[in-house]
């Protein structure tokens, strides 16, 4: 067959075909939607990433090629009746029977909560040219029932979805949060009384009156928490500390509330608590929750949506399809079923989510009426849904083979976050990157260079129960010494010193004091990798400070390094240092360390630097041309080591303050947006401390001060 022939055979297929598949695909695009998309908040597997991201993009152009062809194809039929293309006018009808479910498959994603009025716009179009399609199918069209059905089941569900979008915004949020409007004491009166009393020469002073709130303590009753306890405590906490995200100041009361219930949790209990309360933060801004958990959204459109696509199937099945081909009456089928089935699974989701055992949790503290159908809907399948609790919270070393295959599966179908922290290495980077390579120069061309280093240097650990204790502890013990929140803002302003301070360490000070806090992390970060891979001591009667050290100290990099918009408020100079730095190193690595790969070629490098002679300092040598750290990083190095088998402690608790300090003053927003990405431990730590008192967004003072007129005889 020639070229020409097989290219008119492959338009002819497409003439032929091409509304089948773009409907199918566009049905195809929803369902890959519906089970990937929310992947992307318990992994950062990049294929996963890129296929939600993939089908989100194809979605809207498919629907809208779609909906072309098929108002071109209706016309064509109608100016050309060609029978041996269209075998008759029933084609049309079921053209237009097909475009209703373009508006159930269109399923736009909220990553960005201000797009609510290109939304509502699309709603517009989608549904009007809906209507011209449907028009131009009458009035010989037997489909005319279910085609309304569908408009019905589809206007409702984009309608909703566009609403969602109107009401996730941060402008929304804060409006729901504020307070009502308090004038204060009537100062114009109080005075006009005042000044009246004093020039009739009467008595009379004024009084203030210090209104110290008295604190309820919260229900902390249980020494161990279980799922559905867990949720309603987290929903609790969730109204109160999202007004974090809102930059609203919170109250004493709020404040001491929240200290004294995390006071009596363990750090297990706790974590699953704080992870609970950012789902809730998660679904607000990148779901429909708002919608779907109100009364309309929860019954009404759900309603009035499904019963609308099954009495449309039912028509459907009644009506006499022999004028239909038979291949349009299958797709037709197949467009109803996967409606039906993805309606299913969303309705599945939503009733074993958080905000549905939430809403088990407030059942005694609603009116009798709303009682009865929350428990006539929830207690039935109440045991169920524990199951799948448990199934959400962190698996922390379990390992055993009987659960294992569990893990697995929970992976990625029922864990609330990545449950993983990823890792950047300076010297492992450098040892890998300091030959130039021809190859890698088309993907610093095209701007690829930071996507190819995450793929090829960024690691993943498992986030172990151990290190969260340890950093629990940590925030514990500084919330206890901070009584006040003006002591709280001073311990969170702390980036190392507070520790070293404590430890009698004075000589290490200037590392935290007198550098600014990207320097700092860089510097400690070389430092610690000097110090781990030149020892190989083992503790096995306490925690593992020294992995811990290793941990947190990948970890920190990777945040300044390749999340620059999250550091951003603390970053600093911290790129141009780190690259200086790691120029440094590789010039250095090139002449002194022999490429030969692996964890000795590693440790030799760092042997290397501690072997350099470091009594005069670089900045003494070299100027401030270069930002370089590198040496700096040895100095400290060696006096690490002269604190012998303490250091390891030390510098565990320098990196949990490293930690924190960047965690309380990372915006808030970008907290939230780092949940929809695979969360990061920044952000639990950012929300523990928030829970333990320790920030800058709390009420300085107890109570509230009124004045009081003391009226003489």
């Amino acid at each position: 067959m020639s070229n020409s022939g097989l290219t008119a055979g492959i338009m002819n297929l497409y003439d032929q075909w091409n509304i089948q598949g773009f409907v199918i695909l566009s049905l195809w695009l929803q369902t890959i939607l519906i089970l990937f998309a929310p992947l992307k908040k318990r992994t950062r597997n990049v294929i996963v990433v890129l296929l939600s991201l993939l089908a989100y993009l194809v979605a809207d152009w498919a629907v809208s090629v779609a909906v072309g062809l098929i108002t071109y194809s209706q016309k064509e039929v109608r100016d050309h009746h060609d029978s041996q293309k269209f075998p008759n006018d029933d084609y049309v009808g079921i053209l237009a029977f097909w475009a209703p479910f373009l508006l159930l498959h269109h399923l736009p994603e909220q990553d960005n909560a201000g797009l609510w009025q290109r939304q509502f716009i699309g709603l517009l179009n989608r549904v009007f040219n809906g209507l011209t399609v449907f028009r131009q199918s009458l009035p010989r069209n037997k489909l005319s029932v279910p085609t309304i059905l569908l408009f019905v089941a589809g206007t409702l569900k984009y309608g909703e979805r566009t609403y969602a979008l109107f009401q996730a915004n941060l402008n929304k949020l804060r409006e729901s949060m504020l307070r009502a409007p308090d004038p204060g004491p009537n100062y114009a009166k109080i005075m006009e009384v005042y000044y009246g009393r004093k020039a009739a020469k009467l008595p009379i002073d004024i009084e203030l009156i210090r209104d110290t709130m008295r604190i309820a303590p919260y229900a902390v009753d249980e020494d161990r928490l279980d799922e559905l306890a867990a949720v309603r405590h987290a929903y609790h906490f969730f109204e109160i500390f999202k007004g974090l995200i809102l930059d609203l100041i919170l109250s004493f009361r709020e404040r001491e509330e929240s200290r004294q219930f995390f006071y009596r949790r363990t750090p297990r209990d706790a974590f699953n608590v704080i992870a609970i309360e950012l789902n809730f933060m998660y679904e607000v801004f990148y779901t429909k929750a708002v919608v779907v958990h109100l009364m309309f959204g929860h019954l009404v459109v759900r309603l009035i949506s499904w019963c609308a696509v099954v009495a449309a199937l039912s028509i459907f099945c009644t009506i006499d399809k022999h004028n239909f081909r038979k291949i349009d009456v299958e797709i037709s089928y197949t467009l109803f079923f996967g409606a039906i089935g993805l309606d299913t699974i969303t309705l599945f989701k939503l009733a074993f989510s958080d905000w549905t055992a939430a809403s088990i949790q407030s059942l005694s503290t609603e009116n009798r009426w709303k009682k009865f159908w929350k428990a006539s809907i929830y207690r039935c399948f109440l045991p169920l849904h524990k199951y799948f609790l448990i199934l959400k919270k962190i698996n922390w070393c379990e390992n055993t083979e009987s659960i294992r295959w569990l893990g697995r599966a929970r992976q990625f179908l029922f864990r609330r976050w990545s449950e993983s922290l990823h890792q950047y290495n300076l010297i492992e980077y450098c040892l890998k990157d300091r030959f130039e390579r021809i190859w890698i120069y088309p993907i610093v061309e095209l701007g690829l260079k930071d996507f190819y280093d995450w793929m090829t240097y960024v690691s993943k650990k498992p986030f172990t129960k151990e290190l969260w204790v340890f950093i629990f502890g940590q925030l514990e013990k500084k919330s206890k010494l901070a009584d006040d929140p003006d002591t709280a803002k001073r311990i969170c302003s702390a980036r190392g010193a507070w520790v070293l301070q404590v430890s009698n360490c004075s000589k290490l000070m200037s590392y935290v004091v007198d550098v600014d806090y990207d320097q700092s992390l860089l510097i400690w970060h070389v430092a610690t990798e000097l110090c781990y891979s030149t020892t190989d001591e083992v503790n096995n009667s306490g925690p593992n400070h020294r992995e811990f050290c290793k941990i947190l100290s990948d970890y920190m990099l990777y945040l300044l390094v390749m999340q620059p918009t999250m550091m951003s408020a603390v970053a600093g100079l911290g790129q141009i240092r780190f690259r200086d730095t790691c120029a440094e190193a590789k010039k250095f690595f090139k002449r002194k360390v022999p490429q030969q790969g692996g964890l000795e070629e590693h440790k030799m490098a760092c042997e290397m630097i501690l072997r350099v002679n470091t009594d005069i300092r670089p900045v003494d040598l070299k100027g401030d041309r270069s930002k370089s750290v590198l040496f700096d990083a040895c100095i400290l190095a060696k006096n690490l080591e002269e604190l012998k088998g303490e250091k390891w402690q030390l510098m565990c608790e320098v990196w949990v303050e490293l930690l924190s300090y960047a965690a309380s003053h990372c915006r808030a927003t970008d907290h939230v947006a780092q949940l929809s990405k695979g969360g990061e431990l920044i952000t639990f730590v950012w929300l523990l401390m928030a829970h333990f008192g320790l920030g800058d967004h709390f009420e300085l003072n107890e109570g509230h001060t009124t004045a009081k007129l003391i009226m003489g005889k």
